[in-house]
């Protein structure tokens, strides 16, 4: 998603300005013709992605959880995926995307108030790629990217956390964290938007803000009982590698779909998030093969995921040959953050949200400036503007993720007790087991 790509989508719809919240917001854009091809591409890319979360996430994660936990991971991917859906319909959507200044946007969305629904040119779309969709598509299509982000942080502290407060803390972050990042990245008068920083699919929406995020849970929450000292080997593995294989497919969605329409440029993002992907996989695998002697099943799936997320920002930017060095880079580097610099440091990223997320969207988003093409997305790379955008986000995201993290643990408490985290949160939190 950059700058060029919104004005010349935007310029087959611009017909009317209106008075915009603030000074250098963007103003709303009248819609032309509606593309029966981009649409229902939009809507399989929607579904794509929901996919992804329920059932692909929450089974990924479940699988590397201790059989006692299963159910309680399971059910914070599928709670997050009903609690986003409403917080984006209320207010989430039109303060990520309706006009308003360089820092959040305004309440012309409000309960998807004034939405285009039906083909219909007298009426007003907030976005200028969704000149070719209805505006609802849009909005559903963004949603998934919402309701994603969160459920990716769990995996940082599975195995620990109160439900209630795992709740509240998400609602909080996604509104003070998740919101104001996707518009000052994807919104048309966005500071990040407007400097050029390239993010066509989530690296730093999505990845940095996750990865970030779950390593400050981590480090808030501490260790899980007996970390270190104790055996936690993952539950079952069959559904980890069924939910990296549902998160693959799904992905097509996430990063071709960011093209927003059914053209060459999402074939391109297509080929570059299955190439980087695969050598990614094959990457970590190798590493892992070269180090402990045995390549693993639980390594090849992170290898895989690793790549998805590292060419998420570059999809839409880069070639073949650019998809092929973030992959293999992105497979490397995360093998060694998830293993290494997580003992070494001594922190519990219980599934690995910072070692893959965090820092496969960094080596993405940086790599995004030295591989985009410009005959592809329209733009050269520029690295020290790509850095400003990761440096400004795992900041922001860092600094409020702790805040947050501390009051709703000064008023709720954020972990269950010794007692409660040996039994297992199936049984202590819902009140169910597996069998």
């Amino acid at each position: 998603m950059n700058k060029k790509l919104f004005a010349a989508a935007g310029a087959i719809a611009l017909a009317t300005a209106l008075p915009a919240l603030a000074d250098g917001a963007p103003t709303l854009v009248a819609t032309s013709t509606i593309s029966a091809g981009d649409t229902a591409w939009m809507m399989t890319s929607t579904a794509l992605v929901l996919f992804m979360t329920i059932p692909g996430l929450a089974l990924f994660y479940a699988g590397m959880v201790r059989k006692k936990n299963v159910l309680a991971t399971l059910m914070q991917s599928f709670a997050i995926c009903a609690v986003m859906t409403v917080l984006w319909t209320i207010v989430g959507y039109s303060l990520a995307f309706s006009p308003g200044n360089s820092l959040i946007g305004g309440l012309d969305r409000l309960f998807l108030d004034g939405m285009l629904y039906l083909k219909d040119a007298g009426k007003l779309t907030v976005h200028p790629l969704a000149a070719t969709i209805p505006e609802a598509v849009f909005m559903m299509f963004q949603m998934t990217f919402a309701i994603i982000t969160p459920a990716l942080i769990t995996g940082a502290f599975a195995e620990r956390m109160k439900f209630s407060s795992m709740l509240v803390f998400m609602v909080l972050w996604s509104l003070i964290v998740y919101v104001p990042v996707a518009h000052w990245v994807w919104a048309p008068g966005g500071w990040m938007f407007d400097h050029g920083v390239l993010d066509f699919a989530g690296g730093t929406v999505v990845h940095i803000n996750a990865g970030i995020a779950g390593l400050v849970a981590a480090l808030v929450l501490g260790k899980r009982v007996g970390f270190g000292r104790e055996a936690m080997p993952p539950h079952n593995l069959v559904l980890t590698l069924v939910g990296a294989s549902m998160l693959w497919v799904g992905w097509f969605g996430f990063n071709a779909g960011s093209a927003v329409a059914a053209d060459g440029r999402a074939a391109m993002a297509m080929v570059a998030t299955q190439v980087a992907t695969g050598i990614a996989a094959l990457g970590w695998m190798a590493a892992e093969w070269i180090v402990k002697g045995k390549p693993s099943v639980l390594g090849i799936v992170s290898g895989a995921v690793a790549g998805l997320v590292a060419i998420t920002p570059a999809a839409g930017f880069v070639d073949a040959k650019g998809a092929l060095v973030i992959g293999l880079v992105a497979g490397v580097v995360c093998y060694w953050s998830a293993t290494s610099l997580k003992h070494l440091l001594k922190y519990d990223d219980s599934l690995d949200a910072f070692g893959v997320h965090g820092v496969g969207g960094i080596i993405g988003a940086l790599l995004t400036g030295v591989f985009a093409v410009k005959e592809i997305g329209g733009v050269e790379g520029d690295i020290v503007v790509q850095a400003i955008g990761v440096v400004a986000t795992a900041a922001y995201c860092g600094i409020i993720t702790f805040i947050l993290l501390k009051i709703v643990d000064a008023i709720m408490g954020l972990r269950v007790n010794e007692e409660e985290e040996r039994e297992g949160l199936d049984v202590v939190l819902h009140g169910e087991r597996v069998e």
